[in-house]
Formats: structure tokens, C-alpha cells, sequence
């Protein structure tokens, strides 16, 4: 889009938090010169709209000492154009990272996070950080497995609300991780995603060998599977947006037109369209402008 063309986009300000305060919100609408304040639906967040937040200076500071999320939104960004939702796995749609928590079965958490920290940094190579992790997993029961999702495993707060935001309007699911195929397709079959892509760990005589099967899920490979499926779903005035965490999803989110950065490492923050520090993934959702018109607040 050109810098002329945007200049002419009507902004609102999102904000959101666990619990947004009054003076907050007040100073705000303040500062920005918004015209009204309005409520947004209902979820795991308190979140509001300040329309026609003409001032965009300093308002990330203040917003940053509140601990508030914050996002200048267009008019045009309307939640009934999302046509695909793409999501990393691993600290995005769920709350752990599903290797360190199988090599923590193993007494090895603490060597294997370190590595994977790193790879989420950027510091390291992400397929080469992964085969590492994974061959320390090796003679592991694939038992494991099955108690690492049935005991550890939890979706990210909003998960659910998010997908039913995005289901409603059409929007296809894809979930593109560089984790593990044991855990992604059984939260295909839970959430009712469309799409799952992720790597698979080899098994034999019933315990991990320490390797994956078949080419790894990369950045590169997120990336293509976006690009794939926007082409598919998101033609004309269509929406694609991505949500991720770590730097191996960078290349994935360069892909969407609206990209989240979830609680994200900074490398991933200061690349992305909008970040979300305090609130859950139903957040994401108030990012975009629904059909309805929500009740004014003052």
C-alpha cells in the first residue's frame, strides 16, 4: 500500500488487558483526540475501541507502563475478509513447547530448552537446533508422548474464542509447526482445524529413535504452506493473518497481511504487524473490525 493510500485510512486504537483501568483508557482517548470509546465482545479480556485516535505519538510508551496491548486499526481491516488463519504450535496455540517437555521425561528439560531458546531467538539454525533436540530424545518410550499431551499440554487462554471468531467468518485454520505430527493432528481432530503441518518423530519397536522422518518443517516450509493456501483461499480483497512466537516463524508471518507476534521473543515483535504481551490469543480477534456495532461505552 502506498504512504499516500494509508494516509487516508480512518484508525481506530484497540486496547486490551486482563483488566483495563479507567484514568487508563480516559488518558488515552485524551492524548489520541479519539472521538468515542467502545466496548468490544465479551471474552477473557477487557477490550475497547477508541475511535477516531488521530495521534499515534507516544501512545506506545504509555501503553507499555499501563501493560497494555495496543493497536492502530484501519476501517478496512474487517474481520468478515479474514480467509486464513495460519498458527505456530509451541507457545502460540498451546501454552508449552512440546520438546522440552518430552526430554523432560528423559531428565533433559533443562539441556534441550536452553537449545530450544535459542533457535526461537534466532541464535541458532531452527532445523539444526531440532535434530539435536530430537536425537537426545532417543529410547524414550512412546508412551511419553501420550502423557506429555494428556498431562502437560494446555491451549493458550482465548484459543477457542479466537477459532470461533475466525470460523464464523469463513476463515480457514491452518496449524504450521515445527513441532511434532503426534500432537498437531490430535488438536486437528479437537479444534476442528482445517490444516495441520509439523514434523514426525520416527518410532521403532514402540520407542523414539532419536530422529525425524522425512524432510523437516522449517521456516521456509511454514512460509510455503502459507503462501500455498493464500493463494487458494485469499484471493481479491481476502485476508491472510498469522500468529506466531520465535524466529522461525518470521518468514511465515512475512507472508500474511495482518501479522501477531503472541508473547513473542523481540526479534519476532519489532516484524510484525501488531504484538500481544498480556492478553490471551482471543485478543487477536479485536484486531479486526466486526460487521455488528458493539455498545458505546462513553
Amino acid at each position: 500500500m502506498s504512504a499516500s493510500a494509508k494516509d487516508t485510512e480512518i484508525f481506530a486504537l484497540v486496547i486490551q488487558a486482563p483488566e483495563v483501568s479507567t484514568p487508563a483508557l480516559k488518558e488515552l482517548a485524551r492524548r489520541t483526540g479519539a472521538s468515542r470509546i467502545v466496548g468490544l465482545p465479551d471474552g477473557g479480556t477487557q477490550a475497547f475501541r477508541l475511535e477516531g485516535a488521530a495521534n499515534q505519538v507516544g501512545i506506545a510508551a504509555f501503553c507499555a507502563d499501563e501493560r497494555l496491548d495496543f493497536a492502530f486499526v484501519p476501517a478496512t481491516q474487517r474481520l468478515h475478509r479474514v480467509r486464513l488463519i495460519a498458527m505456530d504450535m509451541d507457545s502460540t496455540l498451546i501454552t508449552i513447547e512440546c520438546v522440552d517437555e518430552i526430554a523432560d521425561m528423559q531428565g533433559l528439560k533443562p539441556q534441550v530448552a536452553a537449545i530450544t531458546a535459542a533457535a526461537m531467538r534466532g541464535e541458532i539454525d531452527f532445523g539444526a537446533s531440532l535434530v539435536r533436540r530430537v536425537a537426545l530424545l532417543a529410547g524414550l518410550d512412546v508412551s511419553v508422548l501420550e502423557r506429555v499431551y494428556t498431562e502437560r499440554l494446555a491451549l493458550s487462554p482465548g484459543a477457542e474464542r479466537m477459532l470461533a471468531s475466525f470460523r464464523k467468518v469463513g476463515a480457514k485454520t491452518l496449524l504450521v509447526s515445527g513441532g511434532f505430527s503426534f500432537f498437531t493432528e490430535r488438536l486437528k481432530q479437537r479444534l476442528g482445524l482445517d490444516y495441520t503441518v509439523s514434523n514426525t518423530l520416527e518410532i521403532v519397536a514402540g520407542r523414539l529413535t532419536g530422529r525425524i522422518e522425512g524432510p523437516i518443517v522449517d521456516a521456509n516450509v511454514k512460509a510455503d504452506w502459507v503462501r500455498k493456501l493464500a493463494t487458494e483461499y485469499a484471493q481479491g480483497d481476502g485476508l491472510v493473518v498469522a500468529i506466531g512466537d520465535g524466529a522461525n516463524d518470521l518468514p511465515m508471518l512475512a507472508q500474511a497481511d495482518v501479522s501477531v507476534a503472541y508473547h513473542a521473543k523481540p526479534v519476532v515483535r519489532t516484524a510484525c504487524t501488531y504484538a500481544i504481551d498480556y492478553c490471551g490469543l482471543d485478543a487477536v480477534a479485536n484486531l479486526f473490525v466486526r460487521t455488528s456495532q458493539p455498545s458505546i461505552v462513553g
